[in-house]
């Protein structure tokens, strides 16, 4: 009898052994090293080999996105390897990512630091290139959204010139495209309508990682501009591949801009960013930017019902209606919709939009404009698509206009890929 309370003991012990270790794991207290992110962006590769820098007076570009895998920012990563950086540099929205979309941040001694923070936004590459003469050398990290239109890009381009002029390497420190590196989608931009939303004859989604940019622009458009191209080098990301979701990725997002919350926000952009250039808000100033697009004359259940009927591939549609805090339309009730993607494989977020201005025109035709400026050209990169849509031309003629030219910029860009 004690034998059997004795071995009743000894089984009782090991479960309960068993699940206190299986507790241990769920509460992440297991000895086993915790894997980390799929993929390594440029400043992690950095950071291991810090010593390319050693003797270096350093200047970074960057803003919030600009963090380690553990989320410790470039700036304070690089002082703790001591890094001789003596400069940081902002692109649109500022450093901290606090200003709204067109807003000039300020510059500034950064509390923390004691560095002095610069703003680049709004400044040409010979504005910007006598912040550059007290370093040695320009790193560049901001995380891309995928879109022409985003201004990081502009900046970089901006800012390789800069350092041309004053012959200071660059150093652009890779990281993913988070809508994927294969899908190249929109019009190419005419050179007539270049604007710093656009400076370069790309089209609308790129589909290339801001490295890859860097290299296109240095090749490209530098020696025509400047008569010099960039000392330019990219330290590459490990474990990223072009068909890559960002959610594969292993990265936190953080947030690039204000009304940039999510990565699904990054995959509607290339479309829903057109709206800026009409009489309908975007969905600036709510929860969903870009994810909600409406205006105060939409009856949300006609405009919802039409886009439903059309069964576009990968997306559909709910009637919505809200009350921007800012921006179009803000303090009125609008309705209109709300965009799901639910098959981002499938979806075309430019052909998407442009059917949704297509139906608002003719459900509509008294209400739905353009921006008085004009501002859906230089979005576009042309004028031919305000003026097919007005002509009553469909969707399937105004993307068919465009495929020779993104045809040729598909080929063009081969040579650019640094990730197969």
């Amino acid at each position: 009898m004690k034998k059997t309370r004795w071995l009743r003991y000894l089984s009782s012990l090991v479960l309960f052994c068993t699940l206190t270790a299986a507790g241990a794991a769920d509460l992440g207290l297991a000895k086993e090293k915790k894997s980390g992110p799929a993929v390594q962006t440029g400043i992690e590769l950095l950071l291991e080999k810090p010593e390319m820098l050693k003797g270096k007076k350093v200047g970074l570009i960057t803003n919030p996105t600009g963090v380690t895998e553990d989320l410790t920012h470039d700036v304070d990563a690089l002082l703790a390897k001591n890094v001789n950086l003596v400069a940081v540099y902002g692109p649109e929205h500022g450093i901290r990512g606090t200003e709204q979309a067109g807003s000039v941040p300020g510059t500034y001694e950064d509390p923390k630091t004691g560095l002095p923070f610069y703003n680049l936004y709004g400044k040409t590459p010979q504005e910007i290139s006598p912040l550059f003469r007290d370093v040695d050398v320009i790193l560049f990290d901001i995380q891309d959204v995928g879109s022409r239109f985003y201004t990081y890009i502009s900046t970089m381009a901006y800012a390789m010139k800069a350092a041309a002029l004053e012959d200071k390497p660059f150093i652009v420190l890779d990281r993913p495209n988070p809508i994927g590196g294969e899908k190249v989608e929109g019009s190419v931009l005419d050179p007539a309508y270049e604007s710093f939303v656009g400076i370069y004859p790309i089209p609308v989604r790129h589909g290339m990682t801001v490295g890859e940019l860097a290299v296109f622009f240095n090749e490209q458009f530098l020696v025509k501009e400047i008569g010099k191209k960039a000392d330019l080098q990219i330290v590459q990301m490990k474990g990223w591949k072009r068909d890559m979701p960002y959610d594969e990725t292993g990265l936190a997002w953080v947030l690039p801009s204000p009304n940039m919350p999510t990565p699904d926000t990054a995959l509607v952009y290339p479309g829903n960013c057109l709206f800026e250039g009409t009489n309908l808000s975007e969905g600036r100033g709510t929860t969903r930017p870009f994810e909600l697009v409406g205006a105060p004359y939409i009856k949300g259940w006609e405009i919802a019902e039409r886009m439903n009927r059309l069964n576009l591939p990968g997306v559909a549609f709910r009637e919505a209606y809200f009350n921007p805090t800012f921006s179009k339309h803000a303090g009125i009730n609008v309705g209109g919709l709300q965009i799901y993607v639910t098959d981002r494989e499938k979806y075309d977020p430019i052909r998407t939009a442009l059917t949704i201005m297509v139906e608002l025109k003719e459900l509509y035709p008294d209400d739905f404009a353009w921006r008085s400026d004009n501002w859906i050209d230089k979005l576009m990169g042309t004028d031919k698509v305000r003026k097919a849509i007005d002509e009553g031309a469909s969707v399937d003629d105004i993307i068919a206009d465009w495929q020779a030219e993104l045809n040729a910029f598909k080929q063009l860009r081969k040579t650019y890929l640094l990730y197969h």
